[in-house]
């Protein structure tokens, strides 16, 4: 519990945390607000579209989680906290909670106010929590949060510099993902078991919203997703306790 408030400590004892967490509310809501607003009468407007802001939050979070890492490596502030507690194991699994922690209330956050605007906006369209999937998609934009920002603290801790790190995790969540699915005949097939091509599977929050022929349940997305996660996390782990601070 000590490691945990610590690190809860030191993750809003700078701006930059405070200041994703308002631009990824800003942007997610605002682009709900506006996709609600234009969407065309004719057409319904369902509880995933009222999501399709989530992208946006879910970038910014993802730098916000790397930064929380990268920033002890550029200031050097990581060794005092090594010598503090030299289980470094112990540290960064504390920093990893404590970033997945805020990430996920974001994402809940996120996700229940995009729908409350465009219920407001469109108090006639279908949108009602009255099922298992649209409180999944809903609800899940939270957890999906939480699994993205430990891989955003498993990047941080790798790459160490936060250029490195955060062009990394643009880069692989806005184009890697979709361009693989050009690769000729095998490009489709692999695009369904990328980590946020699944994540989108269970909540639709990535950058593909893919909604086609993936082969596991949404509920087994998510744990693929988390699995993913947690071996990234865990290199990430064993990278930092061998290499010097």
């Amino acid at each position: 519990m000590t490691l945990l408030a610590v690190e809860r400590i030191k993750l809003f004892s700078t701006r930059s945390p405070m200041w994703c967490i308002l631009l990824a509310l800003g942007l997610t809501l605002g682009f709900s607000l506006l996709v609600s607003m234009n969407a065309p009468s004719e057409l319904p407007l369902t509880v995933r579209d009222s999501q399709s802001g989530a992208i946006f939050g879910l970038i910014v979070i993802m730098v916000m989680a790397a930064l929380s890492v990268t920033t002890e490596y550029r200031f050097g502030t990581i060794r005092a906290s090594f010598q503090a507690v030299p289980n470094r194991i112990s540290l960064l699994l504390a920093k990893a909670a404590v970033v997945a922690l805020v990430a996920g209330v974001v994402g809940e956050v996120i996700g229940f106010a995009s729908w409350a605007i465009a219920n407001a906006i469109r108090p006639s369209a279908q949108l009602a929590l009255n099922n298992a999937a649209a409180w999944r998609e809903v609800a899940g934009v939270g957890l999906v949060y939480a699994v993205a920002a430990v891989i955003a603290v498993a990047v941080g801790i790798l790459i160490r510099q936060s250029a490195g790190a955060i062009t990394l995790l643009l880069v692989y969540v806005l184009l890697v993902e979709n361009l693989i699915s050009l690769i000729p005949k095998i490009g489709s097939d692999i695009q369904k078991w990328m980590p946020f091509e699944q994540a989108a599977n269970f909540a639709p929050v990535a950058a593909g919203g893919s909604q086609g022929d993936i082969p596991l349940s949404p509920w087994g997305s998510l744990l693929y997703f988390a699995g993913i996660a947690a071996v990234l996390l865990a290199v990430a782990l064993t990278s930092a306790k061998r290499r010097d601070a």
